[in-house]
């Protein structure tokens, strides 16, 4: 049977999802602790791999296995073997043609900034951080040409494998909690470091050092080395994943679980948005 479960870990803990043969990253303690309870090899297939330092409140994998066991042992036989800092969240069951990559037709990533003078020492590794004074109201104006579907070369890493930089970016929120200021972001799909690189660019936008018509310029540019450098990951959370409601998912099939870091008031979406507030 395939079972299809939500996933939530702090990334400092790791070096990113992809299983690595020295071990230390999200998918090789999952799948040690998914083949414990089942008692034969698991492997799992997760909706968006992320980087190293990067965190989740709401990554989706599935895997197949033989093993008959009851859905809270899928949940809380495998957090008995899971170290700290990971967790599984729940677990269905799911017709074979489910996949968490393939079937989820968006996902949603938070970035949490820290603008202040002083560096974190509580969240340090949690949110990302930026000393000098930043407009958020420009850097939201800067977002709105990344709306709609677009070539992102410019914000992709060299390394990425995917196989075309076409991304449809469905809306952008840049808001201010005090020192806090947020960045989500809803797409169907994003590059490797594509976030990280539009908050560079969009930090660099609201400290001043470019003008709100750069980020239209990149992106027409399609030239990676014209852009800012690629954020820090401590900030970045994978924080949902929509899928068709045919799904039996939690939530509909609309897994989304904001972050409450820091700001309890600050949804992590707003379904209807279509721009940038």
């Amino acid at each position: 049977m395939r079972v299809a479960i939500g996933v939530e870990y702090s990334g400092e803990l790791f070096e990113g999802w992809q299983i690595q043969p020295h071990g230390r990253t999200v998918q090789n303690r999952l799948e040690q602790a998914l083949s414990s309870v089942a008692q034969e090899p698991v492997s799992v297939v997760c909706a968006g791999r992320t980087d190293t330092g990067v965190h989740a409140t709401a990554q989706v994998a599935h895997f197949d296995t033989t093993a008959n066991r009851p859905l809270e042992a899928w949940v809380r036989g495998t957090n008995s073997h899971l170290p700290a800092g990971v967790s599984v969240l729940w677990a269905v069951e799911v017709d074979g043609d489910f996949h968490a990559r393939f079937s989820a037709e968006s996902r949603r990533y938070r970035y949490v900034l820290l603008n202040r003078r002083v560096r974190p020492a509580i969240l340090a590794g949690r949110v990302g951080w930026i000393h000098g004074d930043l407009d958020e109201a420009l850097m939201a104006q800067a977002a709105a040409s990344l709306l709609g579907e677009h070539d992102f070369t410019s914000f992709r890493a060299a390394q990425c494998q995917a196989k075309s930089p076409v991304r449809m970016m469905h809306s952008i929120q840049v808001h201010r909690y005090g020192d806090v200021v947020l960045f989500d972001f809803h797409a169907n799909a994003f590059l490797h470091h594509m976030i990280r690189n539009l908050v560079g660019a969009l930090v660099y936008v609201g400290k001043g050092r470019q003008p709100v018509a750069w980020m239209a310029e990149l992106l027409a540019l399609r030239n990676r080395s014209l852009a800012a450098p690629t954020f820090a990951p401590d900030g970045l959370y994978l924080c949902g994943v929509e899928y068709p409601p045919r799904w039996p998912l939690p939530g509909g099939g609309r897994i989304i679980a904001p972050p409450q870091l820091l700001i309890p008031e600050a949804p992590c979406i707003a379904p209807e948005s279509r721009s940038v507030v």
